[in-house]
């Protein structure tokens, strides 16, 4: 790389103008492009928090850079904002292998390790769900979606859901579209309650959880369901959709953020990828803003989260039961 553009790219950095960064080597053809150029453009895109990004561009050197403490602690980087953490904990430990006592590496590790043991646990807690589901035969029934969702019942009719919430029908170019922008594939569960109303209040809005979180011991609640649109402040693609609670937010980009809920944005419920890829049949998890983006996995698909989700009022009458 040139001396000069290398210095124009550092002064850049400093003033925290990484969209410069991003603008300028992306004016060079990527065959142009040596190991030094892609490493800049890998930090810009992780410091815009654009960290699927910063991974393709980390992987594409990734030869060259597996030897490199600094590849390694950028892609470390990505993968922890991603929620990816045992891909985050593998890198860090190379990073620490490499250049020992790095001061950043080790603060990094020491947050990455109960992060990756929890997304283990998950994970089997995961696969134990559909493979018993897969036994009872309700597997392919969740993921291809009943169709029994009633409109009239399921929802709940308010001023406030349809100024927020509720958008006009969608067609297929808006799926494919919105799809292309979150950069994951919607399920199919997903889009047929959207088909019976585009977002909305449900009339039910708790889900009971094995864990606590900053809501409660054992449920969380949820506002509303973003639906496929843009022209409303809570949809997918709208004022406080997904991609603005990941990037202005600082939640996880592990998937779609596809409820909000009443904290006012300092929880969520997301469809979460991180298990299946971005094609696959995403698991739906709540993630607390509260305590460190705690991940607390709710549910296999959305149909079984839509299916889980109870009225209000179970949890307060038991609490007064409790009491009595």
């Amino acid at each position: 790389m040139e001396r000069e553009l290398l210095e124009q790219l550092n002064k850049w950095h400093e003033q925290d103008q990484f969209r410069l960064i991003i603008e300028r080597i992306q004016q060079i053809p990527e065959f142009e492009r040596d190991y030094e150029l892609i490493g800049q453009l890998s930090r810009a895109y992780n410091n815009e928090g654009r960290y699927r990004e910063a991974v393709q561009q980390l992987l594409s050197v990734h030869e060259q850079g597996a030897r490199d403490p600094l590849w390694q602690y950028r892609l470390g980087y990505a993968y922890y904002h991603m929620a990816m953490y045992e891909q985050a904990l593998k890198a860090f430990e190379m990073a620490n292998e490499l250049l020992p006592h790095d001061e950043s590496t080790i603060e990094f590790l020491e947050w990455t390790r109960p992060k990756a043991e929890k997304m283990q646990q998950d994970r089997q807690r995961h696969q134990e769900i559909l493979l018993e589901l897969e036994h009872s035969g309700r597997l392919n029934n969740l993921r291809a979606a009943s169709g029994s969702y009633d409109p009239f019942s399921f929802w709940e009719q308010s001023e406030y859901a349809l100024e927020s919430y509720v958008s006009p029908p969608f067609d297929e170019e808006m799926i494919q579209t919105m799809e292309q922008e979150l950069g994951y594939k919607l399920p199919a569960s997903y889009i047929h309650l959207m088909n019976t109303q585009n977002g909305g209040i449900p009339a039910h809005t708790v889900f009971p959880t094995k864990e606590a979180t900053s809501w409660a011991e054992d449920h969380i609640a949820i506002t509303g369901i973003m639906g496929i649109a843009r022209d409303k402040s809570n949809t997918l693609g709208g004022e406080f959709g997904s991609r603005f609670m990941i990037e202005d937010w600082g939640y996880p980009d592990l998937g779609i953020v596809i409820c909000d809920c009443p904290s006012a944005g300092h929880d969520v419920v997301m469809l979460d990828y991180r298990f299946c890829g971005p094609e696959g049949e995403p698991a739906v998890v709540h993630v607390d803003q509260e305590d460190d983006y705690e991940i607390t996995y709710l549910a296999p698909n959305f149909e079984a989260f839509i299916r889980g989700l109870v009225d209000a009022d179970t949890f307060d009458l038991s609490d007064e039961e409790d009491e009595d």
